[in-house]
């Protein structure tokens, strides 16, 4: 899920139908893979359009509290959801 989305985010012209068969392999149904296409595409626009309007963060943000690293991401993430995805 996380390649797809930084391809999505990083070389979206190079996103194509075997991407999305690559989730839907991992369990991902279309309505995952919808959300997940949505979610990375809405977080894209929100901050290009930001930055093209020159929008400052607000001062009480500190650049190392916006990043993760792998290791810091998979330990705070919550347990696998389990549940069937009915979307598909």
């Amino acid at each position: 899920m996380l390649e797809y989305a930084v391809k999505l985010t990083r070389t979206p012209a190079e996103v194509g139908t075997g991407d999305v068969e690559a989730l839907r392999a991992v369990g991902f149904g279309d309505a995952a893979v919808l959300d997940i296409c949505q979610v990375t595409c809405y977080f894209n626009y929100v901050n290009r359009l930001a930055d093209g309007l020159g929008v400052e963060l607000e001062p009480y943000w500190e650049a190392h509290e916006l990043t993760l690293t792998a290791e810091e991401f998979r330990a705070r993430r919550a347990p696998l959801r389990t549940e069937p995805d009915h979307g598909s």
